[in-house]
């Protein structure tokens, strides 16, 4: 008569339950067989080898199953990867954007007494200045020094005449940070779904793709978007004074989407060739049942799926061609600047309206005459949200499906404008119910070449207001504001386990200190939790008791010009600084504004 089984524990996942379930077993239905458990005895060897591999097996498919949903997973890159299958794409090279001011030398017209603005170039798109850090930031638009709304001063006078001999004309333009570079790739036979990959890090945006043969390729953001929308200047001399361009909605076949995954950029193309170039068919569902050898019939069952993406409705890939790929590329990771940083003036492109009849030695005077000045900080988000926060970003751009209706939605909003307008640090939404309209308070924060908070430059904020009005409620009006930020210390009183060196203990406690408030970061409107910090400090190894801790303000040139009543501002309890709507707390130095004492 066969044995009957005892059924199999699946709960035991642990190396002492699994290796107590399989000695439990050998007992059980090898009584004979086996009978030497002691410690230190072959078996108990293989047992423990058993339990060992079982554990780990255990613990790596709990750790893999976790990492397979957004809510659970913890490393970085998955969480990335996860948040794109949610459509939420993160730039993980971000961009600083801003203002820069140009000042260039001119000669005098002897006719007019003013400027001779024959020689008043055009400073082109493309050109490269530098900071003082070493970072690099490229002109977006064209300069023109001969416009009439420029400012004009007197550069020099004749000593004799006292008449002016030359003019210094100041003009702006917007710049972002990194540089272009081109990239050649040799492509070969068709391929469905090609990737290409530019093996270069820090990659901000692609700017253009082109094939050999002339075609241009267009960035989407998914490759069954088969239409885009381009503003072409407007021609009708009746109506261009108010309607600068058109909006035109312009089909395209070739096309392509941006990957990021870590450093790497990919781009991917589709699935259609050019001998399947039909930009304007629709798909026959006559010839998409799917052949099957030996039967004499069909059922609905039966059905291709690829043959509804064979055509061209997921992109043109190209084949046995080169690609020229032009793309903006941060070279070091700081891509902040300081106020009146940017003063390097690397790569020029200045073009004269009459450069044929105009003398070589003066455009070359002028040309070497040429100064640049950031006169405000170029901002973005120099560090990368961490994993906790991309989390909350990708579900509040999940819910708010491209449309702005929620306080939620405008603010997942705000994080998702395109790096080349500028990035913001922190954002925060607020309904003013002073006002008789709907209007939105948006608070934001950048922040600087080292990581401390900064307000937002006018460029950056005037690119928000643009880019949510696209969103927006038709009858809701938004104000784009700079966030207070309220600098604080902490003081605190310990009392410490005799046998512990004081210095020792204080360099932990405020380590530790350190630690937290890095890994959790203020936003808008958040208050301060002084139990945490009474949690943090009761952990330190050698510290016995926390007996004071007091937050207080810091001021002075170093510190944000604002005040804030932090004694008003203590809960009844004593348990937390409350936060205002408009206000951010920072702890801007922690070496000097952590202090702490022992008892």
């Amino acid at each position: 008569m066969a044995k009957k089984l005892q059924p199999i524990d699946y709960t035991s996942r642990d190396f002492d339950s699994i290796r107590r379930d399989l000695e439990n077993y050998a007992k059980r239905y090898y009584p004979d067989t086996y009978k030497d458990f002691n410690k230190a005895s072959f078996g108990a060897l293989m047992l423990d080898t058993v339990s060992y591999v079982g554990d780990i097996l255990s613990f790596y498919l709990d750790y893999q199953t976790n990492e397979s949903f957004l809510e659970t997973s913890i490393e970085y890159n998955n969480v990335i990867r996860l948040a794109r299958q949610m459509g939420f794409k993160l730039n993980t090279s971000p961009s600083s954007y801003g203002i820069l001011t140009f000042y260039i030398q001119v000669p005098s017209d002897n006719n007019t007494a003013g400027p001779n603005l024959d020689y008043a170039p055009v400073l082109r798109a493309g050109s490269i200045f530098s900071s003082t850090g070493g970072g690099l930031y490229t002109l977006i638009e064209d300069v023109d020094f001969s416009i009439p709304t420029n400012q004009v001063v007197v550069g020099t006078v004749d000593s004799t005449t006292g008449n002016p001999t030359n003019f210094v004309i100041r003009a702006q333009g917007r710049a972002v940070s990194g540089r272009t570079l081109f990239k050649e790739v040799e492509i070969g036979d068709f391929q469905r779904f090609m990737r290409v990959d530019l093996e270069t890090a820090r990659v901000a945006e692609v700017l253009s793709v082109t094939d050999s043969e002339g075609h241009e390729y267009v960035e989407v953001d998914h490759l069954s978007q088969n239409v885009i929308y381009k503003a072409i200047r407007n021609t009708n001399t009746s109506t261009n004074s108010t309607v600068r361009n058109l909006l035109k909605a312009v089909p395209v076949a070739r096309r392509f989407v941006v990957e990021r995954e870590g450093q790497a950029t990919y781009l991917q193309f589709g699935y259609g060739s050019d001998s399947e170039l039909l930009s304007n068919s629709v798909v026959d569902p006559t010839n998409l049942v799917l052949d099957l050898n030996g039967r004499d019939y069909v059922t609905d069952l039966d059905f291709d799926p690829t043959k509804l993406i064979s055509t061209d409705k997921f992109g043109i890939a190209p084949s046995n061609t080169t690609l020229r790929i032009g793309y903006r590329v941060n070279l070091n990771n700081d891509v902040n600047a300081a106020v009146e940083t940017i003063v390097g003036v690397d790569r020029p492109l200045l073009r004269f309206t009459s450069q044929g009849s105009l003398s070589q030695g003066i455009r070359n005077t002028v040309i070497s005459s040429l100064e640049v000045l950031n006169e405000e900080p170029f901002v973005g988000d120099v560090s990368l949200p961490s994993s906790d926060e991309i989390k909350q970003r990708v579900f509040g751009f999940y819910a708010t499906q491209n449309r702005a209706v929620t306080i939620q939605d405008y603010q997942s909003i705000c994080y998702g404008m395109p790096a080349k307008f500028g990035s913001i640090k922190r954002a925060a939404v607020v309904r003013d119910f002073d006002e008789f309209k709907r209007n939105l308070n948006v608070y934001v924060v950048s922040e600087d070449t080292s990581g401390k908070l900064l307000s937002a430059n006018i460029t950056l904020k005037n690119n928000l207001r643009n880019w949510l009005l696209q969103y927006k409620v038709v009858n809701d009006t938004i104000d784009i504001l700079d966030a207070q930020i309220i600098n604080f210390g902490i003081n605190y009183v310990v009392a410490i386990d005799l046998n512990t060196n004081r210095f020792t203990v204080i360099n932990r406690a405020n380590a530790a200190l350190r630690d937290y408030l890095l890994r959790n970061q203020y936003d808008i409107g958040e208050s301060i939790l002084i139990t945490e910090f009474y949690k943090v400090l009761q952990k330190v190894n050698g510290i016995v008791d926390v007996v004071d801790l007091e937050i207080v303000g810091r001021s002075g040139a170093s510190y944000a010009d604002s005040s804030y009543n932090f004694d008003s501002s203590l809960s009844a309890d004593g348990r937390r600084i409350e936060g205002q709507d408009n206000a951010i707390f920072e702890l801007k130095f922690p070496n000097i504004d952590i202090k702490g004492a022992i008892q």
